[in-house]
């Protein structure tokens, strides 16, 4: 039976990173269903104040078609999400869409419990942590009203505290077919770090990890163009790289990196990289957190201070490439695998059957 799935996320598709709601919504609308992705509004407000470049603005479609067949909104705003007046509802309702049969919501931001007009089913997906502020008090009410929860780690779902609605863990995946490892003679000496370049990110390590290894390069992708502290001449800082052409870089190395921060909030991540990785034939060396756990059969090792960090980035450097052990285990991480999971888990919750503007909204 084809669904109509709003999915209500933090990110457009637009921008420097590929999330796992662009995957999802892109498998559902590949499977035949009738997919909506709304983001995060753009805000004139943060125009002016230069948190978001104009350029951005420019380069995001408010409503456009996707070449995955997903329809792509992002709205503006005068104020920020949670801050001014948006509600998911008024763009639907001018939009003339009919009522969904679930909304997976993963932005706290844009809770309202007007969404329980949008949509039969209402599906949290947490993809972080949020301890405190205005994120953790919208969570707490998005908990009270939700008919389920899909958390992208465990330690995402602990965090979330005791629930009395279904809930499951669905990690991150891969898009497999874009990232089979190619076969090539060898190898340059490179080790490579593809994300975002915030309060997350070890600066330190990198230096340190390209000061001990200086036959090898270390290429670091992200949106960050210059590091906050002097590094070595074989580290290269890349920019941004888009998702398109991210196979080819990774072909090209023999080592991926995640030189997790000991920010309290890495804890819960489940990063896509670690199978992006993985799936094009590299091996694998992360900071250790209750998600990130060593494999080494499978080419990953992990650290907890700096002298381990020293000795897994030695031990990846040894592993075969390309390595088929982990593109092996990255297949069973698909996309595809994590829709038709979710799909399920979806097809369990009871749905509301009224009319849209029938059904009170559960006290808190």
């Amino acid at each position: 039976m084809s669904l109509r799935i709003l999915f209500v996320s933090h990110s457009n598709p637009y921008g420097p990173f590929r999330v796992g709601s662009h995957h999802l919504a892109g498998e559902f609308a590949d499977r035949g269903h009738e997919v909506v992705h709304l983001s995060t509004p753009l805000s004139i407000a943060h125009v002016l104040t230069g948190r978001i470049p104009v350029e951005r603005v420019r380069a995001a479609p408010v409503d456009r078609i996707g070449q995955d067949g997903v329809r792509y909104l992002v709205p503006r705003s005068l104020l920020p999400a949670g801050v001014g007046r948006f509600r998911v509802q008024h763009t639907t309702r001018r939009l003339r869409l009919p009522r969904f049969d679930v909304v997976l919501i993963d932005q706290p931001l844009l809770w309202s419990r007007s969404l329980r007009r949008v949509g039969a089913r209402i599906v949290y997906r947490p993809t972080d942590e949020y301890p405190e502020g205005l994120k953790a008090r919208l969570q707490k009410d998005v908990l009270r009203h939700a008919d389920g929860v899909v958390a992208t780690s465990g330690e995402v779902l602990r965090r979330l505290g005791p629930l009395d609605i279904p809930s499951v863990i669905l990690e991150n995946g891969v898009d497999v077919r874009r990232f089979a490892p190619e076969r090539v003679a060898a190898r340059a000496q490179v080790c490579v770090y593809v994300g975002a370049l915030d309060s997350r990110f070890d600066w330190d390590q990198l230096n340190a990890w390209a000061t001990e290894f200086g036959a090898w390069r270390f290429l670091v992708a992200g949106p960050a163009t210059e590091a906050p502290t002097r590094l070595p001449r074989n580290v290269e800082m890349l920019g941004p790289v888009r998702y398109e052409e991210l196979p080819l870089l990774l072909s090209g190395a023999r080592v991926g990196l995640l030189p997790l921060s000991a920010h309290s909030l890495n804890a819960g991540r489940s990063p896509m990289k670690l199978w992006e990785y993985l799936a094009s034939g590299l091996a694998v060396v992360s900071r250790e957190t209750p998600v990130l756990r060593p494999i080494p059969e499978m080419g990953v090792f992990t650290y907890t201070d700096a002298t381990a960090a020293s000795s897994a980035l030695r031990a990846a450097m040894r592993v075969e490439i390309p390595n088929d052990a982990g593109a092996d285990r990255a297949r069973e991480h698909s996309w595809t695998v994590k829709g038709e999971a979710l799909l399920e888990f979806i097809a369990s919750l009871p749905a509301d059957q009224r009319p849209a503007g029938s059904r009170r909204t559960r006290r808190g």
